[in-house]
C-alpha cells in the first residue's frame, strides 16, 4: 500500500508540473521588448519606407517628397514648366498659368485651382506634393494637406531652379538634358543677335497703374534671354537700379522715362493692373524716344511675358531672335 501511495503522489506531481508549462505557454509575455524575433521585420519595413522618399531642404525646413509623384499641386505659378520640362504634368495649377499662351496644348487635363488661396480646393484635389512661392500666407495649412516646398522667386538663375526641381524629384537627368539642348541653342544663336545689337542698348518696360516698370535679367519679360543669355546692353539707369541692385525691376516715372529708354524696347501693358498703357504709350514723352522714332518698339504677349519658366522661355526665344536681327 505504502509503494502504491507513492506512485500516487509522484504522478500528481508530475501532472502539476505539466499544467503549470502548458499554462506558461498560452501567456503573452508581459514586455514585448523580450521577443526580439517578433520585433525584428519592423526594420527592413522602415528602410522600406523611407526609400520611396526624397528627402528635400526647403526654405521652409525639411520635406520628405515621394519618389513616385502622381499628383502634384503647383501653385507657385512661374514654375509649373519645370514641372513639364522634367516630365511631371501637375494636376492642378492656377488660373494665371491657364492664360499662358506659350503653355498651349500642355495643360490638357489640368484642373485651376483659381488664385491658389483655397484650401479647400487644394485639400479636394488630394495632393502628394504642393509647391507655393516662400511666404504664402497658406503654407502651415497646405503643409498639413501633404508635402509642400516654398520656393523663392528670382533668387536662383532659370538654370539653377529646374537643376532643384529635378533634385526634389528625382529628375536631374531630364533637367541636366533641357539644359544641355538650351544651351546648345544659345550658343547657335547669340553671335548672331549680338552682331545684329552691336552696342545698342535694349529696354523692358511695362506701364502700370501707377507708373512704368522697367524690368532686368531675373523677373521674366524675357530679361533672362536679352541680358543673360545674349548679354546684350541695358540702359545705365536699368543696370543700375534693376540688374546691379538684384532686385530685377524699378519704379520709372513718365519725367525720369528717357534714362531707361534703350535703343530698342520691348513693351506690354502689365498684366497685374488694367490701367489704360495710353497714358504712357499717348504721351509726347513715349513718342520723343528714339525707339519709338525708329520702329524699335516690340509688343511683348501681355500675359505670357512673366514666365521664365522652360517652356515659355524656348518659346520667348524665337521671338526675341526675330525681332532683334531684323532690318
Amino acid at each position: 500500500m505504502r509503494k502504491t501511495s507513492s506512485y500516487k503522489v509522484l504522478l500528481l506531481a508530475f501532472m502539476l508540473v505539466l499544467v503549470g508549462l502548458l499554462s506558461a505557454c498560452g501567456q503573452a509575455p508581459a514586455n514585448n521588448a523580450a521577443q526580439p524575433a517578433q520585433e525584428q521585420p519592423a526594420a527592413p519595413a522602415k528602410a522600406e519606407s523611407d526609400s520611396e522618399f526624397i528627402t528635400y531642404q526647403a526654405v521652409n525646413g525639411e520635406v520628405k517628397i515621394p519618389k513616385d509623384l502622381k499628383r502634384v499641386v503647383v501653385l507657385a505659378d512661374s514654375y509649373v514648366g519645370d514641372f513639364l520640362a522634367l516630365g511631371i504634368k501637375p494636376i492642378g495649377i492656377t488660373d494665371h498659368v491657364m492664360k499662358n499662351p506659350y503653355m498651349k496644348g500642355k495643360l490638357d487635363g489640368i484642373e485651376s485651382v483659381g488664385d491658389g488661396s483655397s484650401v479647400e480646393k487644394v485639400l479636394a484635389m488630394n495632393p502628394d506634393l504642393i509647391v507655393v512661392f516662400e511666404g504664402d500666407k497658406n503654407l502651415a495649412e497646405f503643409s498639413k494637406i501633404a508635402p509642400t516646398v516654398a520656393i523663392p522667386y528670382g533668387k536662383k538663375t532659370f538654370r539653377e531652379q529646374l537643376l532643384e526641381f529635378g533634385k526634389m524629384t528625382g529628375r536631374e537627368d531630364k533637367a541636366k538634358e533641357w539644359i544641355a539642348a538650351w544651351d546648345k541653342k544659345i550658343a547657335e544663336l547669340k553671335p548672331k543677335v549680338q552682331a545684329a545689337v552691336g552696342d545698342k542698348t535694349v529696354a523692358i518696360l511695362q506701364p502700370y497703374a501707377k507708373g512704368i516698370y522697367a524690368f532686368g535679367h531675373n523677373y521674366g519679360r524675357g530679361g533672362e534671354i536679352i541680358y543673360g543669355e545674349f548679354q546684350l546692353k541695358a540702359p545705365a539707369a536699368t543696370q543700375k537700379a534693376a540688374i546691379d541692385s538684384g532686385t530685377g525691376w524699378a519704379d520709372v516715372s513718365l519725367e525720369t522715362l528717357p534714362d531707361f529708354a534703350g535703343d530698342y524696347i520691348f513693351t506690354s501693358a502689365w498684366s497685374g493692373d488694367d490701367a489704360d498703357p495710353q497714358s504712357v504709350y499717348g504721351s509726347s514723352v513715349w513718342k520723343a524716344l528714339p525707339a519709338v522714332k525708329n520702329n524699335k518698339v516690340f509688343q511683348l504677349d501681355r500675359d505670357g511675358s512673366f514666365f521664365n519658366d522652360p517652356i515659355s522661355l524656348e518659346a520667348q526665344l524665337d521671338f526675341f531672335v526675330e525681332k532683334l536681327t531684323q532690318n
